[in-house]
This record gives structure tokens, sequence and C-alpha cells, in this order.
């Protein structure tokens, strides 16, 4: 009889000089990019450049050796992607301080960064099974609620910039819907694992789709008011946008039915349509995406265009090249280390930068959707498809709305715009892709040969 060894397979030694050559090298790239901010603005090597590159490559080393240790099977492009545009985003910041625009602070973003993959370790370590969150989808779905009207209350919520989508506790401030998109997408992936074979049941047909059955609308509806209701409560659009089309894009996943995406977007457009007449913000972003140009816009004080055009004059500023890191005058945008880092980042960049920079959020995503597709299980498949998703309707809602493609919603840049909140979620965001990643890759167990008629399984 054999002897079983009871040792977990490692990941071939090979692969794990592969992921830290790769990570070493996207420091690197961060570092020249320091080196030319100094250059371009103070004719030298800027003199915090070392502590800087240090700072995120310890943080990164710190990472990695995390995830050698408790996810080896991982897949290894995922920690190089983030560090390379976390990376790129303190360069942003740091050269918007440089240039002496108030509130950029590249080394506060640095320390959300440490922050980060501190709760990316903590969420790695504690969660050695991901499965673990299907049992958890109700207390995920009321926190998820929670969270997304605790800014409501009297006492701790507060409004800022005309969203009401903060809390303040003492000196402490936060944004608890980048929080809330996970504890949801938790929520719709257990629930939708619970509901599926019901909700894909077809009713009558229309054309060539099959529609849904009357009975069966309720969630989809629900999920609708609650996107509405973040709109109007918090005239928050970018969590509202958020929220409804993850829904619908899990809904699709798990059912495969066409018809659920026509339906989700024609109660998006009913809803935006009934908002932007009854509401004067919502109409406020209708009109600055219809007509920015206009004179009367441009100059309002609340709700104009002018923060959008001058993205869009830095953009075009900037051509197919850039005129370089350092060279350009992205601080005369307003929030250009926040909302409208990716315009700032395009005028220095150019439109090249900017296609790299999606090209390198596009690889990420699809490292998640190929994490969603080699899932063995229903709940990890709707998990990782859906965290996948959440990512990429993000990135495509900030760019949309920064080069006027739909109207601004105050989302930020994933991994690049000044905060903790979304910073901290997103680095969460990437542990759970990481985690379902290494039990997607994981060799499975194997059966022990010679044990007659029993066999026993190695975990």
């Amino acid at each position: 009889m054999s002897t079983p060894s009871i040792e977990p397979v490692p990941m071939p030694a090979k692969r794990r000089l592969a992921q830290l050559a790769m990570l070493a090298f996207a420091v690197v790239i961060v570092m020249f990019a320091y080196a030319n901010v100094g250059l371009a603005i103070d004719k030298q090597i800027p003199a915090g450049m070392l502590a800087y590159g240090l700072g995120l490559g310890g943080l990164m080393l710190a990472a990695y050796l995390v995830l050698a240790k408790f996810a080896p099977w991982a897949d290894p492009l995922i920690l190089p992607l983030v560090t390379l545009i976390n990376g790129l985003g303190l360069v942003v910041i740091y050269r918007l301080e440089e240039s002496g625009m108030p509130g950029a602070s590249a080394s506060g973003q640095l320390l959300w960064t440490a922050i980060g993959v501190v709760m990316f370790s903590a969420t790695l370590i504690v969660l050695r099974d991901h499965r673990a969150l299907q049992r958890l989808t109700y207390t995920a779905g009321a926190v998820g609620l929670a969270l997304l009207i605790a800014p409501l209350l009297p006492f701790i919520g507060k409004e800022i910039n005309g969203a009401r989508i903060w809390i303040g506790i003492g000196g402490f401030t936060l944004q608890p819907a980048e929080f809330t998109k996970l504890a949801l997408v938790v929520f719709f992936a257990g629930y939708l694992v619970a509901k599926r074979d019901v909700l894909a049941l077809a009713g009558r047909r229309l054309l060539f789709i099959d529609l849904p059955r009357a009975r069966d609308l309720g969630p989809i509806l629900i999920v609708w008011g609650l996107s509405l209701g973040v709109l109007i409560m918090q005239k928050d659009l970018g969590s509202s946008l958020l929220i409804f089309g993850t829904f619908i894009a899990m809904l699709y996943i798990a059912t495969q039915r066409t018809s659920w995406v026509l339906i989700g977007i024609l109660l998006f457009l009913g809803g935006a349509v009934l908002a932007g007449l009854l509401f004067d913000h919502v109409a406020a972003r209708f009109e600055v995406f219809l007509d920015p140009e206009s004179t009367a816009l441009y100059d309002r004080e609340l709700g104009g265009s002018f923060q959008l055009m001058q993205g869009l004059f830095g953009m075009s500023q900037g051509g197919v090249l850039g005129t370089g890191l350092g060279q350009g005058h992205p601080e005369q945008i307003p929030l250009a280390f926040s909302d409208f880092i990716f315009a700032a980042t395009g005028e220095e960049l150019g439109l090249t930068g900017l296609m790299a920079l999606l090209m390198v959020y596009a690889l990420l995503v699809e490292r998640g959707l190929r994490t969603s597709i080699a899932a063995r299980d229903p709940f990890s498949k709707l998990l990782a498809g859906g965290l996948s998703f959440i990512l990429a309707w993000q990135v495509f809602i900030i760019v949309g709305g920064v080069t006027n493609l739909i109207p601004l919603t105050g989302l930020v840049t994933p991994f690049m715009s000044q905060g903790g909140s979304a910073l901290l979620a997103n680095w969460i965001l990437i542990a759970l892709l990481v985690r379902m990643s290494d039990a997607a890759r994981k060799p499975p167990p194997q059966a022990i040969q010679d044990e007659g008629m029993t066999q026993v399984f190695q975990r």
C-alpha cells in the first residue's frame, strides 16, 4: 500500500520567481516615473524618490510574502498589475503636490496604501476558504444596506460637494458606499445561487426573447428602487449606477438570459428620465452632459461644467503622446488628484499613456473573469464574476464621465485616486479575487488508489 503525502503541493519555484520579477518591474517603472517628475520640475532627481520607492517596494514585498504563504496558487499577475496602477496614482498625486495643488498628498496616499496592504493581508490570512461567505449571504445584505443608509443618519452623516455619502466620527471620515459594494456583491452571489433556477424560468416569448415570468420581477424591482433611493436621497449617481449595473450583470451570469439585461436597461433609462424630471441635482448633471460648452453652465457655481471642460482641455492639450510627466498643467483641473486624476494623467501621458493604463485595468479584469470561469462551484463563479465586473464598471463610469461619454458621477478611479475608503475597499476586493484564484488554480485532491472500497482524499 502506498503512503500518502500530507504536505500541500507547492507552486513551482520558477512561477514564484516570475511573479517576484514582475512585482519588481512594476516598482521600477514607478520609480522611473518619480525621477521623470523631479527632472521635469526641479531639473534633479527628487529627494523623496528613494523613500517613496522603498516604501512602495517594501509594502508590495510584504504583500507578496503573505500571498506566497497563504495563497500560493493565486494568479501571479494580479498583484503586479495592482502595484503598477497604485504606484502610478502615487506619482500623479506627488506631481500635483509638487505643483502646489491644495489637498494633494502623496505621503498620505502612501499611508493609505500601507493600510490597504494590511487589509489585503488580513483578508488572506483570516479568510482561508471564501465559500464561508456563502453562509453569510443575508448578513452581508443587511450590512450592505446599513452602510448604504449610514450617511443619511442625522449625527454622523455628512454632505460634501453636494452629495451626502460620507460619515464622520470624531475627526475621521469614511465613505461607506465603497464597502457597501463588496457586501452587496456577496449578497447577490449567495442569493442568485439559491434562486437562479427560478429566475431562469421563461415566461412568454416576445419576438426572439424569452421574457421572465411577472412573478419573478420582484428582485430586480427592489434593487432598482434601492438604486433610485441612493440617487435621490444621497445625490450619488455613481453608487446608484454601480449597484444596479452589478446586479444586472450578476443576474445575467447566473441565468444566461438576455431578457434580464434588456429589462434592466429599460428600468435604468426610465428611472434616469423620471429622476431628471423630478430632481434638480439630476437635471443639472444631464444639462452639463448635453451641453458642457454652454457659457451659462460653465460659470454656474454648483453643478457647472467648469471642471469637466478643464479636464477635456487638459486631455486635448496632451494629444497622442502627452506633454510629459511634470511638464503639463494638471493642477488647473479641480480635484485632479481625486475625481479627475484620469484627466490629469491624460494631459501628461497623452492618449498613448491612457490606452496603456486602460489595458492594465483590462488585464486585471480579465484575470478576475478567468478566475470566475475556472472556479469549481456556482457561488465562486458568481462572486468572482461580480467583483471583476464591479471593477470594470467603475472604470467605465469614471472614464465615461471624464470624457463626457456619460454624465459625471463622482466615482473615483480605482487604486489611483487619492482617498482612503476607495483604496481600502479595492484592496479587499483584490484579496477576495486572489483567494478565489488560489482555490481555482490549486491542483485537485488526489485519491489514494490502494485503499480498497474506501478512498481517502487528501485536502
